[in-house]
């Protein structure tokens, strides 16, 4: 048993770990931003958040490369405001990427639900994470191998749908109703433009998970900006083109309150019972796997990381004969089967606790985009002979845009959503609470030069 990860991930595996950890947000789940702003208000929404994270990437990359750790923007916060900013930061990417699987699960549930009436969702949930738990156990390079499998087949599917839908695209359709209802721009638009960020964000949620993977990585200085870069660019074409096209191949208002938006909105164009929209329906079961199989990883490593840094209890940080954190990765299964069979007996704000954790894990994201930004621009100052094979370009103005949308978006989160923004709050004073009764735990971690500057 030891506490060190080993290197085995190349630019390809990377690649499929960032974009695999997002996709599912292409499949559902963003539709919803339609409901609140329209078609063409979620346009202008997802355009700000698309270079919202353009930006950050293309900044996020130059610490991920600088400080290779499986902590990611817990190490980089840590390095750049000391515990407390650690704290902050770790706290905010743990809540993201526990919250998010189980969301994902449940849809996963839903989606075979249909195929099979007799199966509970729950149950099927539960089944889904039992199988990729057990996979990410059995080592990192066999679970971004598979990883790197299922989103590949899954950015194939949307590529298809797009080929399939584009002769039916129509302008008007898209257009329609398209300003939160109204046919012209006004204050109701402009309220539905805000409303509709955490549908956005789905878009691109957790891409920054690749980042706890550097430690696994070989050559992260070289590897690591080709993924992200890549990756990134994948999906803005990804999302604009899906919805996009989802979008005029007839009534979007028909797709704006459901969680299968792409076989709908291919039904409108060649029927339910065309080849294609079987393929469809099959298929794109692997954007909701690649995305819950890659945020397990992603989850496991902040527990891991933040363990063995004394952030949490030292057991968290033990790996396996497979050299994977299999106790994280189980602690974080618990608590996601426990949100599981909380359904239907939890309501926040009158969302279902899928649309809640959704919220919850969008809100862990934003703090974290802001502590990561606000660390670069510390490191910059505090640190400036740390090696860096990639900087930021266009620094500070590029980091300051990323820097600036987030801190809009969280005002907005704020302002739409009191209720879990206050329970994100009291979670984050839990951990707060935790962290100041283990400072004995802190003090007797393993020294890491990486976290400390040493």
């Amino acid at each position: 048993m030891t506490s060190k990860l080993k290197p085995t991930l190349g630019t390809i595996h990377l690649w499929g770990i960032a974009v695999g950890l997002v996709i599912s947000g292409e499949y559902f789940g963003w539709s919803y931003g339609w409901g609140v702003a329209g078609t063409m208000g979620f346009l202008v929404t997802t355009a700000l958040i698309a270079l919202m994270y353009t930006c950050f990437i293309f900044s996020f990359t130059e610490l991920t490369t600088a400080l290779p750790h499986a902590g990611g923007p817990f190490a980089y916060s840590r390095r750049a405001f000391g515990e407390t900013g650690g704290l902050i930061a770790g706290m905010a990417t743990l809540i993201e990427f526990v919250f998010a699987p189980p969301a994902i699960a449940m849809a996963i549930g839903a989606y075979l639900n249909v195929q099979y009436p007799g199966l509970n969702p729950k149950y099927a949930a539960v089944g889904a994470y039992l199988i990729f738990m057990t996979l990410n156990i059995l080592g990192v390079r066999l679970a971004a191998m598979f990883e790197l499998v299922v989103t590949v087949l899954a950015v194939i599917e949307l590529l298809v749908f797009m080929g399939v839908v584009a002769p039916g695209f129509s302008l008007s359709n898209f257009t329609a109703h398209g300003w939160a209802g109204s046919e012209s721009f006004g204050l109701p638009a402009v309220s539905g433009i805000f409303a509709a960020i955490p549908f956005a964000i789905w878009f691109f949620l957790a891409i920054e998970g690749a980042a706890m993977a550097a430690e696994e990585a070989r050559d992260p200085k070289r590897t690591i900006p080709k993924a992200y870069i890549a990756g990134i660019l994948t999906l803005v074409v990804l999302a604009i083109g899906v919805m996009l096209l989802a979008g005029g191949a007839g009534d979007w208002r028909r797709l704006s309150d459901i969680n299968d938006p792409l076989p709908q909105a291919m039904k409108m164009i060649v029927g339910e019972h065309s080849n294609w929209m079987h393929m469809l329906v099959w298929i794109g079961l692997f954007g909701l796997v690649a995305s819950f199989h890659g945020i397990i990883l992603g989850y496991s490593r902040q527990f891991f990381a933040l363990s063995r840094a004394g952030y949490l209890p030292a057991g968290l940080a033990k790996l396996s004969r497979f050299q994977t954190p299999h106790r994280a990765i189980i602690a974080g299964g618990v608590i996601g089967i426990a949100a599981i069979f909380s359904d239907g007996w939890i309501n926040l704000q009158g969302m279902t606790l899928t649309a809640a954790m959704i919220t919850m894990a969008v809100f862990g994201a934003i703090v974290m985009y802001l502590m990561s930004m606000l660390s670069l621009f510390r490191l910059r100052r505090s640190a400036p002979d740390l090696a860096r094979s990639f900087r930021a370009p266009g620094y500070p103005v590029v980091p300051g845009i990323a820097l600036l949308l987030a801190l809009v978006c969280l005002v907005a989160m704020l302002w739409f959503n009191p209720v879990i923004g206050g329970l994100f709050a009291l979670l984050m004073a839990a951990g707060y609470g935790y962290f100041l009764l283990t400072k004995a735990q802190r003090a007797s971690a393993p020294r890491d030069a990486m976290l400390v500057g040493e």
